[in-house]
């Protein structure tokens, strides 16, 4: 008896977010161990499915890293990486293309399908969804030195974003599945960090919330302490210190561009943790650093 108690009592705590988030638009950006973990994966799924079942309107954006290097390692391509990015040459687009929109796109269309939800995939260069062109990548050197300018081949930066075919496809009941390439002026693929496509993605619907999956805890002080809460403010002198440092660097400011182009408020959170969308979202524990 007592644990259903116990049941009920959280199904209660979680009423006033349900009723908080209520048609609110969600941006989800979905990666790291989260989408190798065969459980985690089921989790995922599950937790989308209800957040569109009690009136939330759930968009993913997903990564494919390891399955994209897995992949060109089985055909024998090298990779060749520039501070973390995969430098992209014609050959190369091919199978992140045929990886990120024909295998990992349509695995979680699949999964949220299967789990009793209503998912569609879509590429950016669906209903012109992204426009992108060229990167231009600065590497610093030192002092000394004018930054290095590097060809990272068919890595691109988004130019602009028509969010027509995701409005249609949630007011349709679907749950939009977002790969993370756009279209440039030519029809050339790019390939784009899915990051900043879940930031561009959560600005132009004007989001309540950007959840960003990863393999950390959060965003970490000095001495390693998780840091639950975040304003912008002191999100710039942690990064201008050197607290917030490496990888975490490029997804603070994704989120610090997101909630200057509107969206409410953006969570870094542990992708490790069972059900940590939920976690986030529909308690008060929370399972990661919020920035407001």
């Amino acid at each position: 008896m007592t644990t259903h108690i116990d049941r009920a009592r959280v199904l209660i705590e979680a009423l006033p977010y349900i009723r908080r988030f209520n048609g609110a638009t969600i941006v989800v950006k979905y990666g790291g161990h989260a989408m190798v973990d065969k459980k985690l994966k089921r989790d995922f799924a599950l937790d989308v499915i209800l957040m569109k079942y009690v009136g939330m309107n759930p968009v993913v954006v997903h990564g494919g890293g390891p399955q994209i290097g897995n992949f060109l390692k089985r055909l024998s391509i090298e990779s060749e990486f520039v501070d973390g990015m995969r430098v992209t040459d014609r050959q190369t687009m091919d199978v992140v293309e045929m990886v990120l929109v024909g295998k990992v796109n349509k695995e979680i269309v699949t999964l949220i399908n299967q789990n009793g939800g209503s998912a569609v995939g879509l590429s950016g260069k669906d209903g012109r969804l992204i426009s992108a062109k060229k990167m231009k990548y600065l590497k610093s050197g030192r002092e000394d030195q004018a930054p290095e300018i590097i060809d990272m081949g068919m890595v691109g930066e988004i130019t602009s974003v028509d969010n027509g075919i995701l409005v249609t496809t949630m007011e349709s009941g679907f749950i939009p599945v977002i790969a993370p390439v756009g279209s440039g002026k030519e029809g050339e693929t790019y390939n784009i960090n899915a990051d900043l496509v879940a930031g561009e993605i959560a600005s132009s619907l004007s989001a309540r919330k950007m959840v960003l999956l990863t393999d950390t805890e959060g965003v970490l002080d000095e001495n390693g302490t998780l840091i639950s809460t975040l304003k912008v403010e002191e999100a710039r002198e942690l990064v201008g210190d050197g607290t917030i440092k490496g990888g975490m660097i490029p997804k603070v400011k994704c989120c610090l561009d997101a909630l200057a182009a509107g969206v409410g408020k953006a969570h870094i959170i542990d992708g490790r943790a069972p059900h940590a969308i939920l976690l986030e979202i529909l308690t008060k524990i929370g399972v990661g650093t919020e920035i407001i």
